[in-house]
This record gives structure tokens, C-alpha cells and sequence, in this order.
């Protein structure tokens, strides 16, 4: 029987024991197919609204296997492993999903006048099976969540967004995000060290900090507050600053946009609190918007270490 849903195309067909989702994104294939194979970017979108996903191995080409963790809203975990059998880039990958129930996945990627069409089609072994995924496990819905978050992720290109889910409430996370005693023991990549922090936690107010990074040199940086909505959410202007305070320049990249706006958001599960940082060049020219998008991966890698610290830090918190 035929499902339809107003966001994407849908339909369960009986004769093919196939769930076949389609999406037009407003983003170059190029750009699509490889947020859906860089583990760095599949981070910030992958799953249903609510769940976080970690990768553990993820070696897109043939015989290669992506190894993840589905985390749920409500704390479960859910292990995912899948091979793939094919990669075309940027035209298709074909994989196998597991564990049980196991079925076979084929995502076309077709360029539309600068756009992209998705499909995505997965068959099961029996109508059955794939009645239960549809109906009982809401393949579906959760199908059509996973593609908007996609959809979102794309749409804004000169956007940077990083996701991680820590095993604390919210109220602790956002003080330790936004209290100055908490904030010298975690900010920063791995290796660096905060020695000396102040923080006028109001919109109009500053926190400025000083950062000795694991090679000895020394970096001061700023956050100039907009909005705090206590325990929601933080929005800022992020930039290099001086001794003193003022905005500066990067130290070592000249064209690296002057500031940055800054969202951080705080989603309370179950116990469990999940952080979405996102950051947009502020006021930027294109030589400075080029060169913020041609920083991604060292972005990740910096919010990475700092993820980990707080995990730790929370952990010994706790």
C-alpha cells in the first residue's frame, strides 16, 4: 500500500519488498554525496530528530564498512553496521544494513539544474519484514526526519555545525559552559590550557580568555554576548582578541573572517544533554567566507578535542 508524506516522496512497494524514499536538495551533488560519506558531517545530520550518532569506522569503498552508534532520545543505543558493496561518486552507493533485521540499501545521487534529487531504496527480505520496519519501527517517519535534518545541514553551505550528546543533565552543562571556574578546566583543543578567563555572562557582556596551546603559544580570545536564554541556548560573537580585549585578526590567517556568530543550543533527553554548536562568518567578505569553508575539517578537529575534554570534565563532575 502506497505511504505518502508533503515533505518527501514515499512509497512501500508490496511486489519489491521495498521502503524508496525521494528528496531534491537545494545543494550541489558534489556537496551532497559527501556529507553522506564523511563521518565528519554525517555527525551533524544522520538519524531521527532527537538521536546523535557516533562512528567508530567508516571506510566508504567497496567491501568497506561504516561501524556506528545510534543514540536515542531516550538513552538507548542502537549498534549499526553497515558494508558497501558499491561507491560512484557522486552518482550511487550500494550497501547491506545490519544487524537484523538486514536489508540492502541503493542511494542514487542525480543532479537537477544545481540541485540534487536523492533516492533512496531499501528492500527487505520479505514484505513482512518490511511491513514490521515500517509500521512497528517507524522506518518511514524516521526516514523523512533524517533527510530534513540533511536538508538543513546543506541549505546553508558558509554554516559550520558539530552535535555531541553528553551523559549529563542541562543545567550542569550550561554552567559549565558559561561559569568562568568550570571553563578554565575545558576550553580548547587537546594540549591547550586556559590561564586566565573572565566572563560578564549578560547580552552586552564579554567572556575573554587566555589560551596557552600544547606548543606554548599564547592566544586570547572573546565571545561579545547577543542573547542567553537560560538553560536553552547562547548566542555570540566569537573572535582572536588582544590582551586587552579588542578584536584582532588570526594570528597566523590573515583572511580568516574577523568574527564569527555563534548559536549554541542545549536540548535536555532523559538525563542526557545534547550540544549543537553553529558557527557563520559575521559581516565576512567572500575571500573570508572561502577561506572559513575551507576549514571545516580543522574546525571538527578543534571542536572535537574540546567535546572530549568536556565529556571528561563532566564525567569527573559527576
Amino acid at each position: 500500500m502506497p505511504v505518502a508524506n508533503e515533505r518527501n516522496s514515499f512509497t512501500v512497494d508490496d511486489e519489491a519488498r521495498s521502503i524508496v524514499g525521494t528528496r531534491v536538495f537545494d545543494a550541489p551533488r558534489e556537496l551532497v554525496f559527501d556529507v553522506w560519506t564523511d563521518a565528519q558531517h554525517i555527525a551533524n545530520w544522520w538519524g531521527p530528530r532527537g538521536f546523535t550518532t557516533t562512528t567508530h569506522e567508516m571506510d566508504v569503498r567497496p567491501g568497506g564498512t561504516w561501524r556506528f552508534i545510534m543514540h536515542g532520545p531516550d538513552g538507548t543505543d542502537y549498534d549499526n553496521e553497515i558494508v558497501y558493496l558499491e561507491v560512484v561518486k557522486p552518482e550511487r552507493i550500494v550497501y547491506t544494513h545490519g544487524p537484523a533485521p538486514i536489508f540492502d540499501v541503493t542511494v542514487t545521487f542525480t543532479e537537477e539544474g544545481g540541485k540534487t534529487r536523492v533516492t533512496m531504496k531499501s528492500i527487505f527480505a520479505s514484505a513482512a519484514v518490511r511491513d514490521q520496519v515500517a509500521e512497528e519501527f517507524g522506518a518511514i517517519e524516521g526516514m523523512n526526519e533524517t533527510l530534513d535534518r540533511l536538508g538543513e545541514y546543506v541549505a546553508k553551505p558558509d554554516e559550520f555545525v558539530i552535535m555531541r550528546r553528553f551523559a549529563a543533565p542541562r543545567d550542569l552543562v550550561f554552567r559549565v559552559w558559561t561559569e568562568s571556574e568550570h571553563v578554565q578546566h575545558w576550553w580548547g583543543p587537546k594540549g591547550a590550557t586556559i590561564f586566565s578567563c573572565t566572563n560578564d555572562l549578560r547580552p552586552g557582556g564579554t567572556m575573554h580568555y587566555g589560551m596557552r596551546m600544547a606548543d606554548g603559544t599564547e592566544l586570547w580570545g572573546r565571545w561579545l554576548y547577543r542573547e542567553i536564554v537560560e538553560p536553552e541556548r547562547l548566542v555570540f560573537l566569537t573572535s582572536f582578541s588582544s590582551p586587552e580585549g579588542g578584536v584582532t585578526r588570526h594570528p597566523f590567517d590573515e583572511d580568516w573572517p574577523l568574527q564569527l556568530l555563534s548559536t549554541i543550543t542545549f536540548e535536555a533527553e532523559d538525563g542526557f544533554t545534547v550540544v549543537t554548536v553553529r558557527w557563520s562568518p559575521y559581516e565576512a567578505t567572500d575571500v573570508q567566507r572561502a577561506t572559513f569553508e575551507a576549514n571545516r575539517d580543522s574546525m571538527f578537529g578543534g571542536w572535537s578535542g574540546t567535546f572530549e575534554r568536556l565529556t571528561n570534565y563532566l564525567a569527573a563532575k559527576g
